[in-house]
């Protein structure tokens, strides 16, 4: 029996290509939620406006990787004090986000973020809420990096940090 886990760690092609090295991660799914704009576009999402952050959301198998796992993996793989930013990347929509769909996952999302704290000296502003609403992104979005990896912001991004994880890239 596979779980969901809608993930929020700035831009979505990075949290992916993370995520989809994960034993146990059977799918990913680059979108956007919880914002107030119906089936929002890139386009719109970037200007801000609907509230929407840029996520991923995790299908996952609990019997190889459990919830917990997977979130102190989040937490490692971006940088959950600063509000509103990764990097480069500006905005609310680079927000950093759990987004549950059970009580038992809003508890180990909220233990989760406290056990993180201790690694950190600043506050940890992710944010842990109820997923309201989820919009896959457009298809270019999907399995970005893998199907672009010489594109020069995946370039600079996204090896150092799978190396840094301690997850596989051929490229």
């Amino acid at each position: 029996m596979s779980e969901q886990i809608t993930l929020a760690g700035g831009c979505f092609w990075c949290t992916e290509s993370v995520f989809i090295r994960v034993p146990g991660v059977l799918k990913s799914v680059s979108g956007y939620a919880n914002g107030t704009k119906e089936h929002p576009t890139y386009e719109q999402v970037c200007t801000g406006t609907t509230g929407h952050a840029e996520v991923v959301q995790l299908t996952f198998d609990p019997e190889v990787i459990s919830l917990k796992s997977l979130l102190e993996l989040f937490f490692k793989a971006h940088d959950p004090t600063t509000l509103n930013r990764q990097g480069n990347d500006t905005g609310t929509q680079y927000r950093s986000g759990i987004y549950w769909t059970t009580e038992a996952q809003k508890a180990v999302a909220d233990e989760a973020k406290r056990s993180a704290q201790t690694k950190f000296d600043s506050p940890i502003v992710t944010e842990v809420l109820p997923l309201k609403a989820f919009y896959p992104a457009e298809d270019y979005h999907q399995d970005y990096f893998n199907k672009n990896p010489n594109q020069a912001y995946c370039r600079a991004v996204i090896p150092p940090k799978l190396k840094k994880l301690g997850l596989a890239f051929a490229g």
